[in-house]
């Protein structure tokens, strides 16, 4: 892949997807044990503080996906998005997204100065969509008129 088709930090902005980044680990944030809503399991989520020299920001890591990051190391981050969590701009791997360790073809330096992540970001409500729709018949009990 060409350097061209990969992403600066800078200009990440809300709900982008399909993103290729080269970045740089600065810090890993503690790990949290979280349950899911949908299955009941018990889930480990931690942040980390990746970036390059246009700025840095928060990327969210799950599970197995926490062990594979080190500070000071260089990742190539492909088909990841961004997402909003608490008012705060997030970097997200995915089901489809990888994370590979860079072999040492980019020097890459963390501007922790311009931080993506600390800025207020206004999260937009989902429009509400019923599960079902009441009005057709084979939801309907009774008689059909």
């Amino acid at each position: 892949m060409s350097e061209s088709s990969f992403s600066k930090v800078s200009d990440l902005k809300p709900n982008l997807k399909n993103i290729n980044i080269i970045v740089k680990c600065d810090s890993l944030g503690d790990e949290r044990e979280v349950v899911s809503r949908r299955t009941g399991e018990t889930l480990r989520v931690a942040d980390a503080l990746v970036g390059d020299e246009t700025g840095c920001i928060y990327l969210t890591l799950w599970n197995d996906e926490i062990d594979k990051l080190t500070p000071g190391q260089v990742y190539v981050l492909r088909n990841v998005y961004t997402t909003i969590y608490r008012n705060s701009l997030r970097l997200n791997i995915g089901r489809y997204g990888s994370v590979e360790e860079d072999n040492g073809e980019h020097e890459v330096n963390v501007n922790t100065e311009n931080n993506l992540s600390d800025r207020f970001y206004e999260q937009q409500r989902r429009p509400y969509k019923p599960r079902f729709q009441q009005d057709r018949g084979e939801y309907r009990r009774g008689r059909r008129y």
